[in-house]
C-alpha cells in the first residue's frame, strides 16, 4: 500500500491585506498612548489563525515602487528606516529574518508566464512597510520573507493581474501578505471631519472585498468610484491600498472578510483575509 495515500493535501494559505500603521508607532509612545494597540494586538493574533506555520512569507508593501514589478533576492536582507522624525531608538528596530532567493526566483518565473515583466534585486532590505507588522505577527524573525514590489503605474487591474499570477504559491506554504493601509490621506489623520468619510469608503471596501470573486475584482478594479475614494486614497498617493489588489488577485475564489476595524486618529482602518 501507499504510504502517501491516506495523507490529507496541506491547507492552502490564505491571502491577507493587514494595516501597518505610523512608521513605527507601535514600538514608541504616542498620544493617545493606546492609539495603536488594538491593531497591534490584531497584528500579534495573526499566526496563530493559519492553517499552518507559512514555509516562507511574500509581502508586498504600499513603501517600494518600481517601473516593473521587482523581487528582493537578497538572502540577508538589511532593513530601510524609511521614515522621518522619530525617535532614536526606532532607528535600531532589528528584523533578521533570512529572505529566500529561490523564492524569488519563482516568484519572477510565475509573472514571466503571466505576461508580466519581472526583476530580482539582490540589494535592497525591507522597507518599514515589511519589518514593522512582521515584528508583530512573526516576532521570532524565523520565517523567510520576500518582499515585493508595487508597479509604479498604481494600475489597479496589473495589481489584481499580479496577485493571479503568484497565487499558485498559496498551495506550496506561503502566505501573501499587502501591507499598507485602507485609508491613507495624511490631512486625514486625527481631522474628525474624514470619521465618516472614511467609515463609508470602508464599508464600501468590505463589501466588495466579500463578493463572489468576478464581482470583487471588477469593484476593486473601479475602486475610485467608491464613496469618498480620493477623500481616502488622493490621487497618485493609492500605493498604500494597492497591496489589497495583490492580495485579492492572489485569492482566485477564495471568500473574502474583514477580520480587524479599528478608529485610529478619527479614522476607519481595516484589514481583510480570503480564503
Amino acid at each position: 500500500m501507499n504510504e502517501h495515500a491516506n495523507r490529507t493535501p496541506p491547507a492552502r494559505m490564505p491571502t491577507l491585506f493587514v494595516p501597518h500603521g505610523a512608521g513605527p508607532c507601535f514600538f514608541m509612545e504616542w498620544d493617545p498612548i493606546d492609539a495603536w494597540d488594538a491593531m497591534a494586538a490584531f497584528l500579534r493574533s495573526v499566526a496563530a489563525t493559519l492553517p499552518r506555520r507559512p514555509r516562507a512569507i511574500v509581502l508586498i508593501s504600499g513603501h517600494w515602487m518600481e517601473p516593473r514589478a521587482m523581487v528582493t533576492a537578497n538572502a540577508r536582507p538589511g532593513l530601510i528606516y524609511d521614515y522621518y522624525g522619530f525617535p532614536a531608538h526606532t532607528y535600531t528596530l532589528d528584523y533578521p529574518a533570512p529572505g529566500d532567493p529561490p523564492l524569488a526566483a519563482r516568484l519572477v518565473e510565475l509573472l514571466g508566464q503571466a505576461g508580466i515583466p519581472a526583476g530580482e534585486d539582490g540589494l535592497r532590505g525591507f522597507d518599514h512597510g515589511t519589518f514593522i507588522p512582521l515584528k508583530l505577527m512573526f516576532a521570532e524573525a524565523d520565517v523567510p520573507v520576500v518582499q515585493l514590489s508595487l508597479q509604479r503605474d498604481l494600475d489597479a487591474a496589473a495589481h489584481l493581474a499580479i496577485g493571479r499570477a503568484i497565487a499558485p504559491l498559496r498551495d506550496d506554504g506561503v502566505l501573501i501578505v499587502g501591507s499598507g493601509m485602507s485609508f491613507h490621506n495624511m490631512r486625514g489623520y486625527g481631522d474628525p471631519r474624514f470619521a465618516p468619510i472614511s467609515d463609508a469608503f470602508d464599508q464600501w471596501l468590505s463589501d466588495a472585498v466579500s463578493a463572489p470573486t468576478a464581482r470583487r475584482e471588477a469593484l476593486l478594479q473601479h475602486w475610485e468610484q467608491a464613496p469618498s475614494a480620493r477623500l481616502c486614497h488622493p490621487r497618485g498617493g493609492e500605493e498604500h491600498l494597492l497591496p489589497l489588489m495583490v492580495a485579492a488577485g492572489a485569492a482566485g475564489d477564495s471568500a473574502g472578510r474583514r477580520i480587524f476595524t479599528d478608529r485610529v486618529m478619527h479614522t476607519t482602518l481595516s484589514a481583510y483575509r480570503f480564503g
